[in-house]
């Protein structure tokens, strides 16, 4: 599985990705991994329209994404990894899928969130499950669009504790 670029966006597929992260990864083929996507046909279906037609889409779950890999499924293609929150990327690392750098470039607000970089907001489980990768070893890092300069995790965590 040749992941060029591992994004944790809760817009998934949209304008940035289509237009920018696409041709920064050098990737001709985007899966997104979302059980809720997975699920819901509709909505699905909207998302793969937005993609670039030269782009392979595909859109699992974890568990439909393990099958997918064993299958040997994954192997095809220089892959953009999408996945909408820091729980789905968690499922994804403790699957044994992912274990690579991941770049974080957008998750929603909320009541409880606190905005740490540009649009990028975070809660207390946030940043249990980001420092719990990074006692893995995982490279993690902040980054909006490809112009922006990456933003260091340990800088965006002390910057969520001061808030």
């Amino acid at each position: 599985m040749d992941i060029t670029l591992c994004r944790v966006d809760s817009r998934l597929i949209h304008g940035q990705v289509v237009t920018k992260w696409v041709n920064q990864a050098n990737a001709n083929r985007i899966i997104v991994v979302s059980e809720e996507l997975e699920q819901d046909e509709f909505m699905r279906s909207v998302y793969l329209m937005a993609a670039p037609p030269a782009v392979k889409v595909d859109c699992w779950g974890v568990p439909s994404l393990v099958a997918q890999k064993k299958a040997g499924g994954l192997d095809d293609g220089r892959i953009l990894l999408i996945l909408p929150d820091l729980k789905t990327l968690k499922s994804l690392v403790d699957s044994g899928l992912y274990t690579g750098e991941v770049q974080i470039g957008g998750l929603g607000g909320g009541p409880s969130r606190k905005v740490v970089f540009q649009n990028i907001t975070l809660d207390d489980a946030d940043v249990d499950i980001l420092r719990g990768l990074e006692e893995k070893g995982m490279k993690i890092y902040f980054q909006t669009i490809p112009e922006d300069s990456p933003q260091a995790l340990d800088k965006i965590i002390d910057k969520y504790e001061k808030e």
